[in-house]
């Protein structure tokens, strides 16, 4: 039974994945050609196919009774027109599957950085790039000291991908912790700060604040909780993870954070403040560990 579940899943989320990107790519070819003006129309029509794709993957999960999530919403709600930024504790490839069924209708479509090389992923790749999605290069060290001019050139393109979410409400996903936890990465770090947590890295947050925080309503902080074991993306599809609690809370950006205008500065503004929120996020995740019901 598992195994078929898992593989209607994926046949489900393959058929919802191909007919959305047969309209997108259509739409984003005509924005490339078509005048200014239009861009903008195309532009949410292409976010209202992106929604109606989270929302086949949503009626999936019922469908087939993939999992049960239960979520927790910040009091005096969320819009769907804002910009926020989105950070959370990331454990699985689920992680973003979770993130954009919970949050649809809630706020903009989320995005977020993405690896350069896989704008070569079949269909997902050029449909991420189409909808702006910042791809970066990750510069090994002693290529950067080779040619320091390489980290200039990155720079500036990662900040004017930034600096056109400022066209259109978009929610910006950035994973803090860079990479998803697991006991080895968290006892690999040279000094672990948090127990359920690794160390948060602010280089992706301080450039969407550096272009963005004039407009930003909010930083959404969203812990990510597994109370029967952290799955797999494929064990998640089977119905193996009967259960996952989302916790999102909504915190207004700290005036320095507001006013920092370079990255640097962001993310010297961040530091103590995402420290913070860290720290608290860390004591949920104890308290789960420990037994206690988080959602109810």
């Amino acid at each position: 039974m598992k195994l078929l579940r898992g593989i209607a899943a994926m046949l489900w989320i393959a058929v919802d994945t191909i007919l959305g990107c047969i309209p997108l790519y259509v739409l984003g070819l005509l924005r490339v050609v078509c005048p200014a003006p239009l861009r903008a129309a195309l532009t949410r029509a292409m976010h209202g196919i992106v929604q109606c794709w989270v929302a086949g993957n949503r009626l999936m999960f019922r469908v087939l009774g993939v999992t049960t999530v239960n979520v927790r919403l910040p009091e005096g709600g969320l819009r769907a027109d804002g910009w926020y930024l989105v950070v959370a504790n990331h454990q699985s490839w689920a992680d973003i599957l979770i993130l954009q069924n919970t949050l649809r209708g809630h706020i903009p479509i989320l995005k977020f950085f993405t690896k350069r090389q896989l704008i070569w992923v079949p269909l997902i790749g050029v449909a991420m790039w189409f909808l702006g999605f910042p791809y970066v290069r990750r510069l090994p060290r002693e290529q950067i000291e080779t040619d320091p001019s390489l980290a200039a050139l990155d720079r500036e393109a990662t900040l004017d991908a930034c600096r056109g979410f400022r066209d259109h409400p978009t929610s910006v996903l950035a994973f803090l912790e860079g990479t998803r936890f697991t006991p080895a990465k968290h006892a690999a770090q040279a000094a672990p700060r948090y127990g359920h947590l690794l160390n948060p890295k602010l280089g992706g947050a301080s450039y969407v604040i550096t272009a963005l925080s004039d407009r930003m309503d909010a930083m959404l902080d969203v812990t990510l909780i597994y109370p029967d074991g952290v799955p797999t993306f494929w064990a998640l599809l089977q119905g193996e993870c009967p259960r996952v609690d989302v916790i999102v809370e909504r915190h207004s950006l700290p005036d320095a954070v507001r006013a920092a205008d370079t990255p640097e500065a962001a993310r010297e503004a961040l530091r103590p403040w995402v420290d913070e929120l860290w720290r608290a996020k860390d004591r949920r995740l104890e308290a789960e560990y420990d037994g206690e019901a988080l959602a109810n």
